[in-house]
């Protein structure tokens, strides 16, 4: 029946117009293969020659499918049905887990594993596992290290032409996709539906060990490693391993040395971009967390929470050797090395150590000269910031 089906399709073919031979070629009785019509543009093989013509459009640009609600075209009839739903606001497949609503099956079946845990696509190179056979695709690019998208204006290259295309956004200011509720303008359509859910509260990804729920897949997946304790990101210069990609980098700084943010207001480096955000803030005067037992205001969150315990009488921190227990980790680790002896801060000057890292600081300005202190009656410098404080109250008090 096989061999009779293939002479069938030889004679249609021989039948065909000399303008259609252009388009198709058929395979030889030789080969018997089931994909009998080839693209003569890129060599692809189809066993139905309605499927051949689909993928000449690829090839052509025709879209015969227009939208006439928007006009947008399209080259496949079920590409155009499921976006004529975005007007008609049609979507089928409801999750029974959590009740979000999808247009297609197969972004359904994807979301689905993210409820059940399912990852059925498996990287043969790692054994890293994946719940969408695009999202193994994409990781396998990380082995073979392939990035043949290249950016014209920095050359930066990329390794999908999707990411090439957002990323040249930044160079021109692109910025299309605009939330309705505050105005913020981003690059992507994805990252301006994740921006929304801070509008709507919408956690669609939760904790498969916990309770906890997340807006964005990646915080989930960060949070689940608390729970299984998994650090695939290694130092290259040191065994530290790190949960996150951006604590690698921002840790791997500590032996390279670089302090890539620099403040607008001096000259003074740092290599994280919240240290540099949080120094300005000495500059401006901004200080955006207020207590709310008093009127304190504090530059950092984690001040303020430390400062609430005051108020509170909180002291998390228990020492190991006694039962003595503080506010600050700090406090706590200064405490303690007074059990232990242990003073792990040395001067780059003399000998002299410290168990504490201000301590060593402040003595290192004997050596330097360095007084950042100043008054600002009188313009004296002042090496400890006590120091300062005594002098202005014993001279510029009223």
């Amino acid at each position: 029946m096989g061999l009779l089906t293939i002479i069938s399709d030889v004679m249609l073919e021989n039948e065909e117009s000399e303008e259609e031979e252009k388009h198709y070629s058929i395979s030889s009785l030789k080969r018997r293969d089931k994909k009998c019509f080839t693209c003569r543009h890129c060599g692809k093989d189809f066993i139905h020659k309605e499927s051949l013509e689909i993928h000449m459009r690829i090839h052509t640009g025709e879209k015969p499918f227009t939208c006439d609600q928007c006009g947008k075209s399209f080259a496949i009839k079920s590409s155009f049905k499921y976006h004529m739903m975005i007007h008609t606001g049609e979507k089928p497949f409801t999750c029974d887990q959590c009740g979000k609503s999808f247009t297609q099956k197969s972004h359904f079946n994807d979301h689905m594993r993210i409820h059940t845990g399912e990852k059925p696509f498996t990287c043969d190179q790692c054994g890293k596992m994946f719940f969408r056979a695009s999202d193994l695709k994409r990781h396998m690019l990380v082995h073979t290290q392939e990035k043949p998208h290249s950016c014209s204006l920095c050359g930066k290259s990329f390794s999908h032409l999707q990411n090439l295309q957002v990323h040249q956004k930044m160079h021109t200011g692109e910025k299309a996709f605009v939330c309705f509720e505050c105005g913020k303008p981003f690059i992507t359509a994805s990252t301006l539906k994740e921006h929304q859910r801070i509008h709507t509260g919408e956690k669609p990804y939760k904790c498969s060990h916990c309770e906890k729920r997340f807006s964005q897949l990646g915080y989930l997946k960060t949070h689940e490693r608390i729970h299984t304790g998994e650090k695939p990101y290694k130092c290259s210069h040191c065994d530290k391993r790190f949960s996150q990609s951006g604590s690698l980098k921002t840790h791997e700084r500590i032996h390279t040395g670089e302090k890539p943010y620099k403040c607008s207001h001096c000259d003074k480096r740092f290599s994280h971009s919240q240290n540099l955000k949080t120094h300005k803030r000495i500059h401006t005067g901004e200080k955006p967390y207020k207590c709310s037992h008093c009127d304190k205001r504090l530059i950092q969150s984690q001040h303020l929470k430390t400062h609430e315990r005051i108020h509170t009488g909180e002291k998390p921190y228990k020492c190991s050797h006694c039962d003595k227990r503080f506010i600050q980790s700090q406090h706590l680790k200064t405490h303690e090395s007074s059990h232990t002896g242990e003073k792990p801060y040395k001067c780059s000057h003399c000998d002299k150590r410290f168990s504490q890292s201000g301590s060593l600081k402040t003595h290192e300005r004997i050596h330097t000269g360095e007084k950042p202190y100043h008054c600002t009656a009188c313009g004296k410098s002042f090496s400890q910031s006590s120091s300062l404080h005594r002098h202005t109250k014993n001279n510029h008090s009223k």
